[in-house]
């Protein structure tokens, strides 16, 4: 992908993580950049295809560095507190403050196809991680889990994307660490 196509993704996620999926144009990404909206149009013909690019290009982001936190741990209670602070030091620094593909899920009804299913495969995609790492702390006596690692995942997801919610509502990046540390405090077994 050229420069160009990378700084129009990278301006589109930004006013996806700002605003969401209606709340920005391809002015915008022309303001932003310094080039005309038909050289957008050259590189993403369509929103919708610049969109899902940027989706596949976040989710591909993702999995190599879920990948790299298993690399990097061994224990997968540090791969999952690793994550976990991935997002922690993203809303303190307003680097990335919000998951894009947490924006986009708010928007789901009105996302087209296929923007819509690209998100939906992130999902899944980070489930499984999820459901792997509680899995494998759970056979290492690292986590207690009270339900199928499948449901615990769901149920941490959750809690970190509605802890980065509650984190942007209340202009407190504290309340994410607040909100999630809560959710792994329960994971954890006592004695470790």
């Amino acid at each position: 992908m050229s420069s160009t196509a990378d700084k129009i993704l990278d301006v589109a996620q930004s006013l996806i993580v700002a605003g969401g999926y209606n709340a920005f144009s391809y002015a915008d990404i022309s303001d932003a950049i310094g080039i005309r909206k038909a050289s957008i149009h050259h590189h993403f013909p369509t929103k919708a295809e610049l969109v899902a690019v940027l989706v596949d290009r976040y989710r591909q982001q993702a999995e190599l560095g879920l990948k790299a936190l298993q690399e990097q741990f061994a224990s997968p209670a540090d791969q999952l507190q690793s994550y976990l602070n991935f997002w922690q030091t993203c809303i303190r620094d307003a680097s990335l403050p919000f998951c894009v593909c947490a924006m986009l899920a708010g928007e789901m009804p009105m996302l087209p196809a296929e923007v819509a299913s690209r998100v939906q495969a992130y999902f899944h995609m980070l489930a499984r991680w999820l459901a792997a790492v509680l899995q494998a702390g759970a056979e290492q006596r690292l986590f207690r889990l009270d339900e199928r690692p499948e449901d615990e995942a769901q149920m941490l997801m959750a809690s970190v994307h509605g802890a980065m919610l509650s984190a942007r509502a209340f202009n407190d990046p504290d309340l994410f660490v607040t909100i999630v540390n809560a959710q792994i405090a329960k994971l954890l077994v006592e004695d470790r």
